[in-house]
């Protein structure tokens, strides 16, 4: 899951990653969003579309240094074939040469086609390291080139997991309960208050993500200035969100709430969280080259930086331009630790995944219990087939062949990454890349590689069903996510882009769009249980219906809930609304040009409408002027978390409070403009249909936009 929900950026804005903080939405094994909310963004989720066989493009000359010619891999016929049709029984290792040759050839594809500057991946299997690779750069200048062994990237929301071990040994010691208020092990100044909810948020809520908490992260989730970052408990005062559900009722993926998590581990323990995973988890696995801590200089209140040693090793983050790689600035999460600020090399993580499928025991040393072992592969939640029941903070991932894993994908602005473990099979794989273009590597490698060598062959894509063709009415409509702020300018930003499309082709398919991700799917099983399967994997929808209709639907990720929603959340209808009422507002002040003499005849009241809608006209017209201003610095998801919400969208924003303020004058007077008649000194019957039309239109959009929550300028 990413840290931040990627679609929340997208320039589409015409908020769906993640998490994958699980920006940091969780994504997806096969995925997302992210420590990135799961920004997330439907965020890089199972909704990630499928890429289709294409010729790569020239790489810029910084790409070709940064990923070789892709080699081919080794023929499928080296391996035998299992009766089922799999290259590999469960129990059979994947042959080391045969593993490097498929990774290599599937990371240098995608580091081209997707201009990744660096990647870094390890694999393990029955209790051994079979690959620890590093491809292209950590950093372009100087340039420096991965090492799995050295080089740090950061992993985002994977960092969840490290606290749901604390937790969780917490749990075994006695000194937490799971069912328990998650107040009673709160100091009091960050302590969740009732917010009009009888229901406590219990400790198990915040591991399967259901406190109840709207997702707020823009402008404080990541800071770029350091002079910014606060401590983990003063960040939590200070940004608490907004319940909007009862507790345990449905998942929405909460970086909050994993911090939350943090805080009480920290608080039970009385040792300062970054020190305590350093002693009960990083030292007794052997992972030296993971940190939670950042680089920056000493500040009171906050935990000490990053050893030196492995601050010079830490990657660079890109983004990819027209021009190049872009390298941008560290971004610092520590204020949200638990939740998404670790850095780890390839090599410590293939030690941690040797951890979680032995159990919590590794070379002797017992870093988690038994009762901990079975929680992490128990779900909490009862979902459907294929659908993430949390366990215990852990993401059930589908894989091929009708398995399944589990792990955690994360994500920053910059680096996407995903660890998955499939215990039946011994086998665990964690990828890394240090640009935003690698979530679709991030989220396919360890599901591609189960698919080559211990799945059956299968005929894809699956075939539609007419009797959902027949019933697509039941299914077609826009559902938006419960992974959001429920209000102000960032609910606004949620609305817009973080929905989902839903709609049935005429062979019978469901196709979910979300963003500039599609994915189709096909009824699994009968189409009363609402249940759906990729066209092309082991990907899975479920919808609750009612009444033979659907409301809702999760992803096999089940970080939220996407619920059907009215027209006039649509972004279409907000988007005709806007466009009409730009083009009535250039007619109004185009009429001042263009009327004749005699057109200026007017009663009083006429005069003080025609002078309220011309106002109306240049507040609205500004308020668009300003917003595309906003929009076209979207391209760059760091230019809206670093400067949210910005000069230009509060402007904007009140704008449009004022102009919808004067709409209320504008149909009060509405009557009087009518009255009149037929005098010479009264609007042509012409001018007072346009003006009650004009006004009409800026009313209803006005109502549209406050549903939105687009007249709050105070509250981004």
């Amino acid at each position: 899951m990413r840290l931040i929900s990627k679609a929340v950026f997208s320039l589409a804005l015409a908020w769906a990653a993640t998490p994958a903080l699980a920006q940091d939405a969780p994504q997806q094994a096969s995925p997302p969003p992210s420590a990135g909310m799961p920004k997330a963004p439907i965020p890089y989720t199972s909704l990630q579309k499928k890429a289709a066989p294409r010729p790569r493009p020239a790489a810029a000359p910084a790409a070709k240094a940064a990923a070789p010619a892709a080699t081919a891999p080794a023929p499928a016929a080296a391996l035998p074939v299992t009766p089922s049709g799999a290259r590999l029984a469960p129990g059979q290792p994947i042959p080391q040469a045969e593993l490097e040759a498929f990774v290599d050839g599937a990371v240098r594809s995608a580091m081209s086609h997707d201009h990744i500057a660096g990647v870094t991946v390890s694999v393990v299997q029955n209790g051994q390291v079979v690959l620890k690779k590093g491809y292209g750069f950590a950093s372009l200048s100087p340039a420096r080139k991965v090492d799995p062994d050295r080089t740090l990237f950061r992993i985002g929301s994977i960092s969840k997991t490290f606290t749901w071990i604390a937790l969780m040994n917490e749990v075994e010691a006695g000194r937490i309960r799971l069912d328990a208020p998650v107040n009673l092990y709160l100091p009091e100044r960050v302590q969740v208050r009732d917010q009009g909810f009888r229901t406590p948020v219990r400790v198990i809520n915040l591991m399967d993500h259901s406190p109840g908490f709207e997702d707020r992260a823009l402008g404080h989730l990541f800071e770029r200035n350091f002079d910014r970052v606060r401590p983990l408990a003063e960040y939590l005062r200070q940004e608490r969100p907004s319940r909007v559900r009862a507790p345990g009722s449905s998942p929405a993926y909460s970086n909050y709430g994993a911090a939350l998590a943090g805080e009480a581990v920290s608080y039970v323990s009385g040792k300062p969280f970054e020190r305590l995973i350093e002693e009960t988890i990083f030292l007794p696995v052997g992972m030296n080259s993971t940190s939670f801590r950042e680089p920056h200089p000493p500040k009171a209140g906050l935990p000490g930086p990053i050893p030196e040693r492995l601050a010079a090793n830490i990657s660079d983050g890109y983004r990819w331009t027209p021009s190049g790689f872009e390298q941008r600035p560290f971004e610092f999460i520590s204020q949200v630790a638990p939740a998404g600020s670790a850095s780890s090399t390839a090599a410590d993580m293939a030690r941690y995944m040797q951890l979680l499928l032995a159990g919590g025991t590794l070379d002797g040393k017992v870093v988690y219990g038994p009762r901990a072992a079975q929680a992490f592969r128990t779900p909490i939640r009862r979902t459907p087939p294929g659908i993430n029941g949390w366990r215990h903070g852990f993401i059930e991932y589908p894989l091929a062949g009708g398995r399944t894993g589990f792990g955690h994908a994360g994500g920053t602005l910059s680096f996407l990454s995903n660890m998955v473990v499939a215990p039946d099979l011994g086998l665990g794989v964690f990828v890394s890349t240090n640009t935003e273009t690698g979530g679709p590597l991030a989220n396919t490698l360890a599901g591609s590689i189960v698919q080559q060598f211990y799945a059956p062959p299968q005929t894809f894509p699956r075939e539609g069903s007419r009797q959902l063709a027949d019933r697509a009415g039941d299914f077609a409509g826009h559902y938006v996510g419960t992974r959001r702020a429920y209000g102000g300018l960032e609910g606004m930003v949620g609305l817009m882009i973080g929905g989902a499309s839903v709609s049935v082709t005429d062979d019978g398919r469901l196709v979910v769009s979300a963003g500039r991700e599609t994915r189709a799917f096909v009824p699994d099983g009968d189409l009363s249980n609402g249940r759906f399967v990729s066209v092309s994997g082991p990907e899975r929808l479920a919808f609750a219906m009612q009444d033979g209709k659907a409301v809702s639907f999760r992803t096999s990720l089940g970080e939220q809930t996407f619920e059907r929603t009215g027209f006039w959340l649509r972004p279409g209808v907000l988007a005709v609304l806007a466009v009409l009422t730009a083009l009535a507002a250039l007619a109004t002040l185009g009429g001042l040009l263009l009327r004749n003499r005699r057109e200026f005849r007017e009663t009083s009241v006429q005069r003080q409408a025609s002078l309220l809608q011309n106002t109306q006209a240049v507040l609205w017209l500004t308020a668009f002027a300003l917003f595309g201003a906003w929009a076209s610095r979207t391209s760059d998801v760091a230019n809206i978390m670093y400067g949210w919400p910005g000069a230009s969208l509060i402007i904007a924003s009140a704008c449009v409070l004022v102009a919808t303020a004067l709409t209320i004058g504008g149909l009060i007077l509405l009557p009087g403009v009518w009255r009149g008649g037929r005098r010479v000194d009264s609007w042509s019957p012409l001018r007072k249909f346009a003006y009650s039309f004009t006004a009409l239109l800026y009313g209803a959009f006005a109502v549209v936009l406050g549903f939105w929550g687009a007249l709050s300028p105070w509250n981004g």
